[in-house]
């Protein structure tokens, strides 16, 4: 039974993942609906957030390349900067050094990484809480309803305007910390960094393939801590099957839905997706009411 259940996950992972509207609280509360429950941690859920992350990296994989590309070079003209500088304190000469951020994409690159920190940082802190909080349904909720907040709140602010150049480190490290706030079920990551991308004035399209970007550190962080599951006590060689087949099933369905959906965030107003996350937190909580 629990590969037809993580199959459904994976569907419903791939289907919500790319809106704004927190796959984790839909995963947690299929869950705890269905009594469907594992005792390996957040692990199924990180598996099948790495499932459509592949999605993702398939589908903007020019964008990508470009900011691992914009990446390395970085490195390399930081290498090179420390060189000149040994140099010239060994000659006495003053050659010039290179500069390190020079593009859009070079920009974008920084403000992903002083967004990431904070949102490793958080999330690995918090990682027992969110645990905790997904086994209540209540919790995600609460977490939706909170969501549903932002984005109404989001809808009233007019969009911005701003580019990468014009984005301060500051603001980048606040959209960090909110990302790892939205570890919880039910607060949406997407939803969470849309929301604070457009109160700090980026341009809509930026915004937009800031937060899909951000997501990729982020849920990769999360991978990485949460594969020491796979070697608990109550992991079977079958369960362990299942979490592989549900990330495909995701990864499959994600690459079927993200242009879409992707598409439907760009043009509907965000109160449409805050009345979904208000009608799905309602169910959430009058059900864990009714279940206890």
């Amino acid at each position: 039974m629990s590969f037809l259940y993580t199959i459904l996950m994976g569907i419903i992972q791939g289907i919500t993942e790319f809106l704004p509207v927190s796959s984790f609280g839909h995963l947690v509360i299929f869950q705890q609906f269905t009594g469907f429950s594992p005792d390996t941690g957040l692990l199924l859920e990180a598996m099948l957030h790495l499932g459509t992350l592949v999605a993702l990296i398939l589908v903007f994989k020019k964008d990508v390349s470009q900011i691992l590309l914009e990446a390395c070079r970085m490195i390399y003209d930081v290498v090179q900067n420390v060189q000149i500088y040994i140099s010239n304190k060994k000659t006495g000469q003053d050659q010039s050094y290179h500069r390190i951020v020079r593009t859009s994409y070079r920009k974008f690159v920084v403000l992903m990484t002083v967004s990431s920190i904070p949102t490793f940082i958080l999330g690995f802190v918090s990682r027992n809480l969110a645990q905790m909080a997904a086994d209540s349904v209540l919790f995600a909720g609460i977490g939706l309803l909170i969501t549903g907040i932002l984005l109404f709140v989001a809808d009233f602010v007019p969009v911005g305007k701003k580019l990468p150049g014009e984005v301060t480190y500051d603001r980048a490290m606040w959209i960090g910390i909110c990302q790892g706030l939205a570890v919880f079920p039910g607060l949406s990551r997407f939803g969470v960094t849309l929301t604070t991308s457009r109160i700090f004035g980026m341009g809509k399209k930026f915004g937009l393939k800031y937060s899909l970007m951000l997501s990729i550190p982020a849920i990769l962080g999360a991978t990485v801590v949460e594969l020491g599951n796979f070697g608990s006590a109550d992991m079977t060689i079958a369960l362990g099957f299942s979490y592989i087949l549900g990330a495909v099933v995701s990864g499959f369905v994600g690459l079927l839905c993200i242009r879409r959906m992707i598409s439907w965030v760009r043009k509907v107003r965000f109160r449409m997706f805050a009345y979904y996350c208000f009608f799905i937190g309602i169910i959430a909580i009058a059900g864990n009411f009714l279940i206890s």
